[in-house]
């Protein structure tokens, strides 16, 4: 297959350089990280495997890249079908841990679902909006919006239910839907949600309880429900301005800091590198969030359009939370550092989704590349 020379002359190669350096970065400091503290002492090989997935998850961007993403909205609502079947699967023959059921096991291959159903929510949503000429009916809220956040609560991952949460209102308001009704809404969710507030704490996991009473306090319990907060934020300060130096960092490899090559990741990253390197990682997540928003300015229609402004808000919805719950200014919902945390799945959906964002960047000229309906 002859590779079209226009994709090669308009490929975004500072998104693409944008996201490989966060995933290099991410795999040096899980190997830190899961550094053994005594030398020669058996190592995990986190690594290792995050080097292999992101090998496929770089082919996969080229593959998605070379397809024009017209054939997205084509399939849309079958792609966002069958992600709900997938959530559905899940919590009927998916795998627990750690008190939640995410997971689907497919021989040696485990993968998360709600991984893969951020795209396609936005595929089936960004296709909704583009054909709804301005105006959102209830069997749109309640198809994109009560059903995938039921099954996904269910689980539950209130990290992903958070995200495609924020992820419905930035489209609607990208859209430009009444305001009127947005504005309904939001008075109607502020009168129940006492009444609501009651059922969902009720509904929460004893664990989820207590990081939200860790945020809200977490000196109620330092060396229980407050520890992993409390221990981040030292590990954080530690870094002081330029850091400890690579490899140098004591807090992840004594295990002090739980979660550390993944939700916590960004805390031995500034332990390592300190303010200073902090301020760099920060720099390249700036400058992907930029470009996404360029991107969406520059697109060629109007579902282009909607897609790369959902993209871009993925990214930096995530960064954000990561941040801010590592930092102790927002309980900890599990939500992991793109391109940087470890996890295969994670990894490659978000090259996949930056895939999109690239492709939709390299079609922008309507003259080269004409809808194919």
């Amino acid at each position: 297959m002859a590779i079209d020379r226009r994709l090669l002359k308009n490929f975004d190669w500072i998104t693409f350089g944008a996201v490989v350096l966060l995933a290099i970065i991410g795999i040096l400091t899980i190997a830190s990280a899961t550094r053994p503290a005594i030398e020669g002492a058996g190592r995990p090989d986190f690594y290792f495997k995050q080097i292999i997935w992101l090998a496929f998850s770089v082919l996969a961007l080229l593959l998605v890249v070379a397809v024009d993403y017209i054939w997205l909205q084509r399939f849309a609502y079958i792609i966002y079908g069958l992600g709900l079947v997938l959530l559905l699967l899940v919590l009927v023959a998916g795998k627990s841990s750690l008190g939640a059921q995410r997971w689907i096991t497919i021989g040696p291959l485990s993968f998360q679902p709600s991984e893969f159903f951020r795209l396609a929510f936005l595929a089936g949503f960004c296709s909704y909006l583009a054909g709804s000429q301005g105006r959102l009916t209830w069997p749109g809220v309640i198809g994109f919006a009560v059903v995938p956040l039921a099954l996904i609560i269910k689980q539950p991952d209130l990290g992903t239910a958070i995200l495609l949460l924020s992820l419905f209102v930035v489209l609607c308001l990208a859209k430009g839907l009444n305001r009127k009704l947005i504005a309904l809404l939001v008075v109607l969710s502020l009168l129940a949600a006492p009444f609501f507030g009651h059922i969902f704490w009720e509904g929460l996991k004893e664990y989820q309880k207590n990081r939200l009473v860790a945020f809200l306090d977490p000196d109620v319990d330092p060396a229980g429900i407050g520890y992993q907060i409390n221990q981040s934020k030292i590990t954080i300060g530690s870094g002081a301005f330029f850091g400890k130096g690579y490899q140098q960092g004591t807090q992840g490899p004594l295990r002090f800091l739980p979660e550390k090559h993944t939700d916590f990741i960004f805390a031995v990253f500034a332990e390592e590198w300190g303010f200073a390197g902090s301020l760099v990682l920060i720099s390249l997540y700036l400058v992907l969030f930029l470009r996404g928003v360029d991107t969406a300015l520059k697109a060629k229609d109007e579902y282009g359009r909607l897609v790369a402004t959902g993209i871009t808000a993925m990214f930096f919805i995530y960064f954000s939370v990561n941040i801010s719950m590592t930092l102790g200014m927002m309980p900890v919902v599990g939500v992991p550092l793109p391109f940087v945390s470890y996890g295969g799945t994670a990894l490659l959906s978000n090259f996949i989704a930056a895939g999109i964002l690239i492709g939709i960047r390299t079609r922008r000229f309507e003259l080269f590349y004409p809808q194919i309906w």
